[in-house]
C-alpha cells in the first residue's frame, strides 16, 4: 500500500503522520508532499525517515490513499490528479466538501448512530463517492455527546458555547498569537497580520475586518456538519464559536435540558464509552492540557443546579485535542474506504 500526504509540513499533516505510524497503515509506504517552502524536510514516519517532496500531477500514480491536510487552495489544485490517479482522498482542509457527491463523515458517530433503531444515519461512501472529507472535530464531540444523551432521554433544548484554539487555523495563527503574547508582555505593539485583532489574553466572537481567519465560515461549517451527524438524532443544537487565546485543544460547554428527569450517575455511564472519557468530580476537571494527545473527548458533568437529585438540566464541560481527533478521524475514513479498494488481482 502507497499511502501520500499533501500538506505534510502542517501541523495536521505532521499529527496525521504520527496517527498513521500508530494505525493499521504503518506498514504502508509514505509519500510527503507540501509547497515550495517545505521541500527537502525530514519527516520520521514510523521508523523510517523521508523527505518532503514538490506536489507534481505525476506524484500520484499507484497511490493508495491520498490525505490533503494543507491548504484549501493547495487541495482544489491537486485533488482531481489524486482522483483520476485511483487515489482515494481524504480531504482535512474542507475545501472539497461542496463538491457533487463528496460525503462528510465521522464513522464512530455514524455507525453508532445505525445501531439506534431510529437512527438515519447517511450511508457509507461507495465506488461513486470521489472523496470524503473528515467532519470538524467540534462537531463531532458534539454529535457524539447528544446521541448518547438521547439515550438516556429525549431532548428538550441544548446549546453549546465551543472555545477554538489558535492551532485550528495553522502555524500561522499560532505563531501570531506567540508574538502578540510576547508584545503585550514587552509594551510593544501586536502584530495583526492574521487576526487583525488582539487575540492574546482575550476571547473573541469575531475578528478584525482584515482578518486571514473567519470565525463565521468556522462556526458555520460546525453547524453544517453537526447537521449532517446529527441525521435521526437531536437537532435543536444552538452553536456559538469563540476563539481562545490558547494554541492547541477544544473546550466546549454545552448545557442540556431534557424531557424529563434523570440522575447524573445515569448521564455520565450513559456519556462514558469508546472515544469518550468521562471524568468524576472527585479528579482534576478536563482541560485543553490534559486533552493534549488524546485521542479520547475527556468530558465532565454535572446539574444545572449543582444538586445531587434526578434533573431535566445539565451542564457537560467537553475538551478535545483537535488536531488528534481530526488524525484519528481521517484514519477511520480511510479504513471505510480501504473496503472498497481492490484486493490482490481480483475484486
Amino acid at each position: 500500500m502507497k499511502i501520500a500526504i499533501v500538506g505534510a509540513a502542517s501541523l495536521r499533516g505532521k499529527e496525521l503522520n504520527d496517527a498513521l505510524s500508530e494505525s493499521p497503515f504503518s506498514t504502508a509506504d509514505f509519500l510527503l508532499m507540501d509547497d515550495e517552502a517545505a521541500l527537502g524536510q525530514l519527516e520520521s514516519v514510523g521508523d523510517e525517515v523521508t523527505f518532503i517532496q514538490r506536489i507534481e500531477p505525476s506524484s500520484f500514480a499507484n497511490v493508495d490513499f491520498t490525505f490533503f491536510a494543507g491548504t484549501q487552495e493547495v487541495t482544489r489544485k491537486h485533488w482531481k490528479s489524486a482522483h483520476s490517479a485511483g487515489a482515494s482522498v481524504v480531504d482535512m482542509s474542507y475545501a472539497l466538501e461542496s463538491e457533487p457527491k463528496v460525503l462528510v463523515r465521522a464513522p464512530w458517530v455514524q455507525d453508532e448512530a445505525r445501531e439506534d433503531v431510529n437512527g438515519a444515519a447517511e450511508a457509507g461512501p461507495d465506488l461513486q463517492t470521489p472523496a470524503v472529507v473528515p467532519a470538524h472535530p467540534a462537531a463531532v464531540a458534539l454529535a457524539l455527546l447528544l446521541l448518547r444523551t438521547k439515550s438516556v432521554a429525549g431532548i428538550r433544548s441544548a446549546s453549546a458555547t465551543v472555545l477554538e484554539p489558535a492551532s485550528e487555523y495553522g502555524r500561522g495563527a499560532m505563531d501570531e498569537l506567540h508574538q502578540q503574547t510576547v508584545s503585550l508582555l514587552s509594551f510593544q505593539s501586536l502584530p495583526k497580520e492574521m487576526y487583525d485583532a488582539q487575540a492574546a489574553f482575550n476571547l473573541l466572537p469575531s475578528l478584525g475586518e482584515s482578518a486571514k481567519i473567519h470565525l463565521g465560515a468556522s462556526e458555520a461549517r460546525i453547524r453544517r456538519h453537526y447537521e449532517i451527524l446529527s441525521a435521526g438524532h437531536p437537532r435543536e443544537l444552538d452553536i456559538q464559536l469563540l476563539h481562545a487565546p490558547v494554541f492547541h485543544g477544544y473546550g466546549i460547554s454545552l448545557a442540556l435540558e431534557l424531557d424529563e428527569p434523570v440522575s447524573l450517575e445515569h448521564l455520565e455511564a450513559a456519556l462514558n464509552g469508546e472515544h469518550v472519557d468521562v471524568v468524576l468530580g472527585d479528579a482534576d476537571p478536563p482541560s485543553n492540557l490534559s486533552s493534549a494527545g488524546q485521542e479520547d473527548i475527556l468530558v465532565r458533568a454535572r446539574t444545572a443546579d449543582g444538586g445531587e437529585m434526578a434533573t431535566r438540566r445539565f451542564w457537560v464541560w467537553a475538551t478535545v485535542d483537535n488536531l488528534r481527533l481530526s488524525a484519528t478521524n481521517a484514519l477511520a475514513c480511510a479504513q471505510e474506504l480501504r473496503r472498497l479498494r481492490p484486493q490482490g488481482k481480483v475484486q
